[in-house]
């Protein structure tokens, strides 16, 4: 009987990195251009390409959608050569693909690799998020509280008075009524129009960001992928589902989820030891964008592995044709 391969966190990491950097090169065509579609296709063909040189056995867990709805990077989809560790993969190709039509801010291209099994399989529903940087005491601020008990309590443990706490907020309808709870405690709220995964990862990084805080309601998927970034930057972050009608709770069921109104905790929602690679599409506070030089695309990534907490911050210079 053939042993199953372990996962070498260490020798698959650069690999990760050539992957988010794909998809961060091939959709840099698009940006600013206005075609959302045509910029997120890029990117999917890069990062299945690059993905498929890898050896690993892996199946995309987080990805573009249901089978019926994407013909690439579907959830369930197998990728890799098939020799090496069965993994679980979270991605999104680009996140942020408004932002790279309208050449915004922060726009990314999105990975986490970890071990069969590591990840929630989480539907394409919406998440209640609460997230906070490293150095707080576990429960410092909870999904139970209100959003102004939750800066209340940060500034508190910070030691701090509450107009000194940024966060960071879904510019959305929906959260009109907590934006207005969150501003009359003091505290200054960080608009982003797109792009959770980045507004939770600035939370790990407050020195460098200025945001202490995120909460708001976005994709379960995105969740997963920044408790993946979380696990190893450092800092906390719960998610709850959310569920609008019963096709919503068929899709939970279908992944094996049974505790509708469960709170996951950062390590629930990624069990085991993950890496991480983000590269970045446009400018941002976490990565630079993309920058064209005479004859050369150059593209900065950020490579993390949770076993170590290494974060690596690598700058790849890609001559043009």
């Amino acid at each position: 009987m053939t042993a199953t391969p372990d996962f070498n966190d260490r020798m698959l990491s650069l690999g990760l990195a050539r992957v988010s950097e794909a998809a961060a090169l091939a959709s840099a065509k698009l940006i600013g251009r206005g075609d959302e579609k045509a910029a997120d296709q890029a990117a999917v063909d890069a990062m299945r390409t690059q993905l498929n040189m890898l050896d690993i056995n892996g199946v995309v867990v987080i990805g573009e959608g249901e089978r019926d709805e994407a013909p690439m990077l579907y959830i369930g989809e197998e990728v890799g050569t098939g020799k090496g560790p069965g993994v679980d993969i979270a991605l999104d190709p680009l996140e942020g693909t408004t932002l790279t039509a309208k050449d915004m801010p922060n726009a990314l291209a999105v990975i986490a690799m970890g071990p069969r099994g590591s990840m929630l399989h989480a539907p394409d529903v919406y998440m209640e998020k609460l997230a906070i940087g490293p150095g707080y005491a576990t429960d410092v601020v909870t999904l139970d509280m209100s959003p102004a008990e939750r800066v209340a309590a940060l500034a508190k443990a910070r030691n701090c008075k509450m107009d000194d706490i940024t966060v960071c907020v879904l510019e959305r309808p929906r959260h009109q009524e907590m934006i207005a709870e969150i501003r009359s405690t003091g505290a200054a709220i960080r608009l982003i129009t797109d792009g959770d995964v980045a507004g939770v990862m600035h939370c790990a990084e407050a020195d460098v960001t200025g945001i202490d805080m995120y909460m708001g309601e976005g994709g379960a998927p995105e969740g997963v992928l920044a408790a993946a970034a979380l696990k190893c930057m450092g800092g906390q972050i719960y998610g709850r589902l959310l569920f609008r009608n019963d096709d919503e709770r068929g899709r939970a069921a279908k992944a094996g989820i049974t505790e509708l109104d469960r709170i996951y905790t950062r390590d629930e929602l990624v069990t085991d030891d993950v890496i991480f690679a983000a590269t970045g599409v446009t400018d941002g506070s976490l990565v630079s964008g993309i920058k064209r030089e005479v004859g050369y695309l150059t593209a900065e990534t950020i490579l993390m592995r949770s076993k170590t907490g290494s974060v690596r911050r690598m700058i790849y210079r890609n001559p043009t044709e």
